[in-house]
């Protein structure tokens, strides 16, 4: 029997036979799934699929990846967050909570995704920028900086939210508007 410390104590684990990452006894990976050198996934967590996790990311909790999604450089899911679809979540990104990505979302950086947001088609999140709440973020829409969707609001189209701009409660921003500040 292995065990691996995920961060909260050693657990029963074993070396994926994708990869060789650390996949907790109680953590579900098919075997299609890449789970590289150093890629973690514990609790009850899910990766199905043709889904990829690398780098130092990590996958905990009752999180649940699929399809061709790519996780990689020191991102982190956790709680009951949901990933699939061709997404790509990278660098020091946190999508926690009830969170819902989908599709061709890219998310890099210091981002931080969390409550129950959803952000799905090819919307990019990248930079410092945080989507939180019941918000929405999605078609080709782009929200970087330290940018921030909470609330209810709704980011679409071809909108450009960054700088420090905050949009929250039920505010709608789409077509090829952009907001900064």
């Amino acid at each position: 029997m292995k065990t691996f410390d995920f961060g909260a104590g050693t657990v029963s684990a074993r070396q994926h036979v994708n990869g060789s990452g650390w996949v907790a006894d109680t953590a579900s990976v098919d075997d299609t799934v890449f789970v590289g050198p150093n890629g973690r996934v514990s609790g009850n967590a899910s990766v199905i699929g043709s889904a990829r996790v690398s780098g130092n990311a990590s996958i905990t909790d009752n999180v649940r990846v699929s399809g061709t999604a790519r996780i990689s450089g020191n991102a982190i899911l956790s709680n009951k967050c949901i990933v699939f679809g061709d997404a790509e979540i990278s660098g020091n990104a946190k999508v926690f909570g009830h969170a819902w990505v989908s599709g061709n979302v890219r998310v890099s950086g210091d981002v931080q995704i969390y409550d129950k947001p959803r952000v799905y088609g090819y919307a990019r999140i990248s930079d410092k920028a945080r989507v939180s709440g019941n918000a929405q973020v999605f078609g080709d829409a782009h929200v970087f900086g330290d940018a921030e969707i909470s609330g209810n609001a709704k980011v679409f189209g071809d909108a450009h939210v960054f700088g420090d701009a905050h949009v929250f409660g039920d505010a709608q921003v789409g077509g090829e508007s952009r907001v900064n500040d």
